[in-house]
């Protein structure tokens, strides 16, 4: 995401508010938030956390019960909001798959409303751009599943959307297509466009995104970078872990032991900090069973906000 497109710039969509009972259940609870050009937000949380319901409503495929979703034109012309275009990838296969490749570009990209003439050049765009220049007489029905992934979200960028959202993008595919996938999305936002993901992988947020909005219960718990939400909920980014087979009894600066004294904890806010840190070793003659030295992310900050594990 380029300086003049970060969080801080002109949003190209707006939620305020937003919510949606959904089979009697409250899915959406008053969600807020901003998405900018340029940008790709990761929508994180477990199964059943509203993700997919939001990425409904903002395609229109359900209204809210109240808040507002609104598009802004970006333009210096006054466009009206209608006209921002909007890609939608979901979560299922929406693909036909007794038609070749080409035949489902061309039917997609006919009723995104693209010409004859543009849709020709598109469709060689789009077809090198997914890597499936060579299967494009195909059907889609005999595509590994990453080439299926692939031409599902070639489908819905012909008409060149500014905002595209991405619902479980990369679910079953194997990490080869994966990583295309992913290449295929940072060219995306390169270009300018604006794109929304869910997804409940933590590698993937914690690795792509350039904000990430966690979401538990149909609720926006936090939001921001990783670095912001591990400052925000656990504070310093690394952890180091001391275990005893018996009780410690020496004094150890800076880490917190637990009542038994079998185990002790130092936070850093840098790993050059280590050396210093696990320097206070050579001073005791008791030395640790265990040295564990790691980086925190994404599960212990749901783990900080929700008092549980993402999994559970």
């Amino acid at each position: 995401m380029t300086e003049e497109n970060t969080a801080t710039g002109t949003p190209i969509l707006t939620l305020d508010n937003v919510r949606k009972t959904y089979r009697k259940r409250d899915a959406l609870q008053g969600i807020s938030l901003q998405l900018f050009p340029g940008e790709l937000l990761g929508l994180f949380g477990p199964n059943g956390a509203g993700k997919t319901t939001m990425i409904r409503c903002i395609s229109g495929l359900l209204k809210p019960d109240s808040g507002t979703i609104t598009r802004h034109s970006l333009s210096t012309s006054s466009v009206a909001e209608s006209n921002v275009r909007l890609g939608l990838v979901p979560q299922n296969l929406a693909i036909y798959p007794d038609l070749t490749v080409l035949q489902n570009l061309e039917v997609f990209g006919r009723l995104e409303g693209v010409t004859r003439r543009v849709l020709k050049e598109r469709i060689k765009e789009v077809l090198e751009w997914a890597a499936l220049s060579d299967r494009i007489h195909s059907l889609a029905r005999t595509l590994s599943g990453g080439m299926q992934r692939r031409l599902n979200i070639a489908c819905s960028v012909l008409h060149r959307p500014q905002i595209l959202l991405l619902d479980e993008p990369t679910v079953g595919v194997d990490p080869q297509s994966r990583e295309r996938i992913y290449s295929m999305l940072e060219e995306l936002t390169s270009q300018g466009s604006a794109l929304l993901l869910t997804t409940h992988q933590l590698d993937e947020v914690e690795t792509r995104c350039d904000r990430i909005v966690v979401m538990d219960h149909g609720l926006i718990v936090a939001q921001g970078t990783l670095a912001e939400l591990v400052q925000l909920t656990v504070g310093c980014p690394h952890r180091v872990t001391l275990r005893f087979d018996l009780p410690c009894k020496w004094r150890l600066p800076r880490f917190a032991f637990d009542q038994p004294r079998t185990s002790a904890t130092c936070m850093m806010q840098s790993m050059q900090e280590l050396p210093v840190v696990l320097a206070v070793l050579q001073k005791i003659d008791q030395q640790p069973s265990h040295i564990d030295v790691r980086s925190l992310g994404l599960q212990d900050v749901f783990l900080e906000l929700t008092g549980r594990s993402l999994r559970e």
